[in-house]
């Protein structure tokens, strides 16, 4: 088994097609609340990834919920950031369906970023739902798609415009898709204020 991220909140192993995510003590959190935190967050993920078992997410093998680890399926394929890099013959509205279908089951990924995204054999694979929670709001639905578009500008901003567009082409198979665009343009205005 092999360490492949040790981020913030989790650590993720490869064991051969497995990953295994396990959530880490934070020292400068009281023990308890720690422990329970840690619980949520892996309980609430791994429910999430189940039940959203119908969109492109790893499977979830098994949880541990004593260690605080989820065994999931690996998803073999690139990052969407370093796909970026390398090839921009892509059908980017596949991401944008894949999204509306999520926002349509009042899931909101929460990090929905170019880390957070794998394309693997030309199919768009959505990971790391750890900030991802259950909503109606079309605030929220409107925030995801403003942090995707974000991390798409800060990394790709010769590129960000055209293929958030093709993103947004694919996200009109939303139901909600004209109430979360208009939001979305409120919470640009709004980040636009702060920056």
């Amino acid at each position: 088994m092999k360490v492949i991220k040790q981020g913030a909140e989790a650590v993720l192993k490869l064991d051969k097609n497995k990953i295994i995510k396990e959530r880490v003590v934070k020292n400068y959190r009281i023990k308890e609340i720690d422990g329970r935190l840690r619980k949520f967050r892996t309980k609430r993920e791994s429910n999430l990834l189940k039940k959203i078992n119908f969109l492109n997410v790893p499977r979830v093998f098994r949880v541990d919920e004593k260690n605080m680890l989820i065994e999931m399926e690996f998803i073999n394929g690139k990052l969407l950031k370093d796909f970026l890099k390398n090839s921009k013959n892509f059908k980017f509205d596949l991401i944008g369906k894949e999204v509306a279908k999520m926002h349509d089951n009042n899931i909101i990924h929460g990090d929905l970023t170019t880390t957070n995204i794998i394309i693997r054999n030309k199919v768009p694979y959505f990971i790391d739902f750890g900030l991802g929670f259950i909503s109606h709001k079309i605030e929220d639905k409107a925030v995801d798609l403003y942090l995707l578009k974000q991390a798409l500008t800060s990394s790709f901003p010769l590129l960000s415009k055209d293929v958030f567009n093709k993103i947004l082409d694919g996200y009109k198979e939303s139901k909600n898709y004209n109430e979360v665009i208009e939001r979305l343009k409120k919470v640009e205005k709004r980040g636009h204020y702060k920056e």
